[in-house]
């Protein structure tokens, strides 16, 4: 099967919204202050943002707070042509591990995360549905370890169950990765060293001591 190119799909979007008086407003997740950086720049252009965070993947708590504050001062400090708002959620972690159960020792990038995209990914059609956008989306395409193809798919899905319009998206396209990393030393950034929850992080810990010996 072809892959899509999303990054085209995209295109299309915002190059319509540019001929429209009041820019629509979207609904745009976000998994860590990083990944947003670029994200944000470029569709501030084209719709009116809001961030929502919402990973209740990421542990320990200490870890979440640590991360949903550079979010918070991200946005706060980025120089930007239209204002960002923020959308908070409150952390449960059990329904993370409740969606990962018999997963646990799958690697990056396999079912686990894809149904941890579903996990979030849905929350946010929720919200942005019952907030009234017109679009919802995720920041998680810009990385070169998610899966872009599943991302979109999930959406699309989503879309058609809640009624609400899916932006797609491959964010690492055009160097959207590269940019958000100039990004990240520009405003002093945290970079995280794994995805966010403990299987990744444990998996993280064991191929660095691995390439150790």
């Amino acid at each position: 099967m072809n892959k899509i190119n999303y990054q085209k799909k995209l295109d299309e979007i915002t190059q319509y919204n540019k001929r429209e008086d009041v820019l629509p407003s979207l609904l745009l997740h976000s998994c860590c202050a990083p990944c947003s950086s670029y994200t944000i720049e470029y569709l501030c252009e084209y719709f009116s943002i809001t961030v929502l965070y919402y990973n209740p993947n990421i542990s320990p708590k200490a870890e979440y707070d640590k991360r949903k504050a550079e979010q918070i001062r991200l946005i706060n400090s980025m120089k930007l042509s239209n204002k960002v708002s923020f959308m908070d959620c409150d952390y449960d972690s059990d329904e993370f591990y409740e969606i990962a159960k018999g997963y646990e020792n799958c690697r990056e990038g396999g079912e686990r995360c894809f149904r941890c995209y579903e996990l979030r990914l849905d929350r946010t059609a929720v919200l942005a549905k019952a907030n009234g956008f017109d679009w919802f989306c995720t920041t998680l395409s810009i990385s070169p370890l998610k899966n872009a193809q599943k991302i979109n798919e999930i959406g699309y899905m989503l879309q058609d169950k809640y009624s609400i319009s899916w932006l797609p998206s491959d964010f690492k396209k055009r160097e959207g990765y590269k940019r958000s990393i100039e990004l990240s030393k520009e405003y002093g950034l945290y970079r995280q060293n794994f995805c966010g929850c403990v299987f990744s992080k444990n998996i993280k810990e064991n191929d660095d001591e691995q390439s150790a010996c």
